[in-house]
């Protein structure tokens, strides 16, 4: 019992994240709890991407390619070199925060479709 109801509840927040449609005519409610749950315990093997870059990695080779730039457009010195480096530093980590969110979106996305598989080889048919 303690095992369908932790079932259940996994279901109700899995179900409200991934947005999975299943048509479940002739479904037994509690089979079915029990093999999304199944399947999204398989889903927990998905892999996170580790591409995206560094926040502190993004910022210095922003920074470093601001100053250059600036020093090279003709930017007075010094002067152009740090406000060149400070554009850089906030597009590198404008870079880096949009990489790690559609590393994000991407590793949700492929989760959702191990569990949609997953599903469709148990027998379910996922309609989304």
């Amino acid at each position: 019992m303690k095992k369908l109801l932790i079932a259940a509840l996994t279901f109700c927040v899995f179900s409200a994240q991934a947005n999975i449609i299943y048509d479940k005519s002739g479904v037994d409610e509690k089979d079915f709890i029990y093999d999304e749950y199944q399947c999204q315990e398989l889903s927990q093997q998905v892999q996170k991407s580790h591409e995206s870059r560094s926040a502190l990695g993004s910022a210095a080779k922003g920074a470093a390619v601001g100053a250059i730039g600036s020093a090279i457009g003709g930017g007075s010195g010094s002067e152009g070199a740090k406000k060149g480096a400070g554009i850089g530093v906030a597009l590198g980590l404008l870079g880096g925060a949009k990489d790690r969110k559609e590393n994000e979106a991407n590793y949700q996305a492929e989760k959702e479709l191990v569990v949609k598989n997953c599903m469709s080889d148990r027998g379910y048919r996922v309609l989304n």
